[in-house]
């Protein structure tokens, strides 16, 4: 029996594929998208939590909640525990599940402000952060950590006790330190240690591409739920593909209805107007870049060399003679991304919008890429 809308009871947080909290990629219209293609769980961006006191617009529109999303969690970066607490009861008062503090990233004007990754280095601090949010809120909180600050500072294992300790409902540990980034596979040994010390769940992240990866690292690691960030950007339908245990391979056509709808859905957000439009390009050719990377990967193909190396960090050459439309959503070219991203937002329905696509092909002629890492998802 599947365990209802979150609530404060800890086994909610296990068995569940959780959309990461994405940097500019987890805009509320592409939550959309990935509910619409099987999330259940879904994240907002990372909010600071200064800002949302202050009433900052833009922050505040982080906490936003659609009605499509059947649990949400708000992120939040915090440094100090009254604006900690303020933060989350803006999130709870706009439909947040559960608050996540992050602690895990990596990017300079957060660890500059003492959020963030820096907390792994004040772990007493986090832990009384923790604990004020957990008096404080009426819904579950949880942490998301790296393994530590560099490779030669990984402390993990006591920032989870700690966090535990403080009352956080669940750790999700992604599996690299802050000075990694995304350079190095994430350790899944790691998550297996964490699984092993802590009673709490453990929530699995890092290099999460393909169906039989997140069950093989999710069975692995024992770990309570999984959690995916760049996989679900590359193609939001992983969490079906997950959920029935077998690959998904849209058609270049299908996957042109996918983003336009897409963009139906960042009209609806953003209105249909110039500012709309404007606030759409923001977002679109990004998306863009990531939606480029996309290659079908089945098991019996790939299924092996993923038990030696992460599929998200391997470099595969594409097939000679690929039809054009399929070339056009393969090329990595930035320019190509913003005359794609031209012609969805004019397309009025998805086979005018293939058409439009097949003409910046011809007008553009591809060329055609590899698909590699890159890092993008906040902690």
């Amino acid at each position: 029996m599947r365990p209802g809308p979150f609530m404060m009871r800890r086994m909610q947080f296990a068995g569940r594929v959780i959309l990461a909290p994405l940097t500019k990629g987890g805009n509320l219209p592409y939550r959309r998208v990935c509910v619409a293609h099987g999330a259940e769980v879904t994240m907002s961006e990372m909010a600071y939590s200064y800002q949302v006191v202050r009433r900052s617009k833009s922050e505040l529109a982080l906490l936003r909640k659609h009605a499509d999303e059947p649990c949400f969690g708000v992120q939040i970066a915090a440094s100090k525990a009254p604006d900690a607490v303020a933060a989350g009861l803006a999130a709870v008062e706009r439909g947040a599940a559960f608050v996540d503090l992050n602690c895990g990233c990596p990017i300079h004007d957060v660890v500059r402000r003492g959020m963030g990754a820096t907390l792994l280095q004040r772990p007493n601090h986090l832990a009384r952060l923790v604990g004020e949010m957990v008096k404080g809120l009426p819904v579950p909180v949880t942490v998301k950590l790296r393994l530590g600050w560099s490779e030669d500072d990984i402390n993990a294992s006591e920032v989870a006790r700690l966090c535990e300790e403080a009352g956080a409902a669940a750790i999700t540990l992604h599996a690299r330190t802050r000075e990694q980034r995304y350079t190095r596979a994430a350790d899944w040994d790691w998550i297996a240690r964490l699984v092993s010390e802590r009673k709490i769940p453990v929530i699995g992240n890092g290099d999460i591409l393909t169906w039989y990866e997140a069950h093989e690292l999710w069975q692995r690691s024992g770990c309570a739920s999984i959690m995916v960030g760049r996989g679900a950007l590359m193609k939001p339908w992983i969490f079906r593909e997950i959920a029935e245990r077998q690959s998904i391979e849209p058609t270049a056509e299908e996957r042109v209805g996918i983003y336009w709808q897409f963009v139906r859905w960042l009209k609806d957000h953003f209105r249909e107007d110039d500012k709309g439009r404007e606030r759409t390009m923001r977002f679109l050719p990004w998306h863009l870049g990531f939606f480029c990377r996309y290659r079908p990967l089945p098991e019996s193909q790939w299924g092996a060399a993923s038990k030696l190396h992460p599929l998200m960090q391997t470099r595969m050459a594409d097939e000679p003679d690929l039809p054009l439309l399929e070339q056009v959503l393969r090329d990595a070219r930035e320019e190509l991304h913003l005359r794609l991203a031209d012609e969805l937002w004019a397309a009025t329905d998805a086979a005018d919008a293939v058409a439009r696509c097949l003409r910046v092909g011809e007008e553009m002629p591809p060329v055609s890429g590899e698909a590699g890492e890159v890092a993008v998802a906040h902690g």
